[in-house]
């Protein structure tokens, strides 16, 4: 699907207090920036933020930082931000591949991954979010009891989620459902995303995957 542009989601973004624009400069100092030494929980592909504006109201305890590569889906979630600020929530607009460079190892306690891009195509396999690629990444900025949660609706790419599981020597799987709103132990708490709502509701099975790291 193609993403319509709105011209004032650059500015608003760049202006906003909720994102931040230089991510780099606080790459090992994430606890200064919220001057607490609160965990770090993270969502990559957060769309509209309706996913990360819930938990984080939930939970005060938990800082959290959303990731989205496009600017014109950020934008709104800038919006609602602006109309209903919330402490321990912010924004950066950057492609997931830099994420290395702007936390240090052991920074995050969590990611989450919900309905990512699917990358049909063979010859994009390495651009999924769930790819070895992406969780070599996800292992230098996790912390060693770090976890990572993906949901999706595509068959296909949860099928290549875990195999790509199975065949790291980083992860290890701990739990996974292909019907999670009628997994009663995995669905407990479950906090929907604006994609899982409009995918269920047409009768949709939801997947979901945990995985954390191998110690070693």
């Amino acid at each position: 699907m193609r993403l319509r542009n709105i011209p004032a989601a650059a500015g608003a973004i760049e202006e906003s207090i909720f994102c931040i624009n230089e991510p780099k400069e606080y790459k090992g100092k994430w606890h200064e920036f919220f001057e607490n030494t609160n965990p770090i929980h993270m969502e990559i592909g957060m769309g509209k933020g309706k996913f990360l504006t819930e938990l984080a109201l939930k939970n005060l305890g938990i800082n959290y930082i959303g990731v989205e590569r496009y600017q014109s889906v950020l934008y709104r979630a800038v919006q609602k931000m602006d109309e209903n600020p919330i402490d321990n929530l912010r924004f950066i607009c950057v492609d997931a591949a830099t994420l290395p460079e702007i936390f240090e190892k052991g920074e995050v306690s969590k990611i989450y991954l919900n309905f990512s891009d699917p990358w049909p195509k063979d010859r994009h396999a390495r651009r999924r979010l769930t790819s070895r690629e992406f969780l070599e990444r996800y292992d230098l900025i996790l912390k060693d009891d770090g976890i990572i949660e993906f949901k999706t609706d595509n068959v296909g790419l949860f099928d290549f989620s875990l195999e790509e599981v199975d065949a790291s020597p980083l992860f290890k799987l701990d739990a996974f459902t292909r019907d999670l709103h009628n997994d009663p132990k995995m669905n407990e708490g479950n906090v929907m995303t604006e994609y899982e709502e409009k995918f269920s509701s047409k009768g949709n099975a939801i997947c979901k995957m945990v995985i954390s790291k191998i110690i070693a």
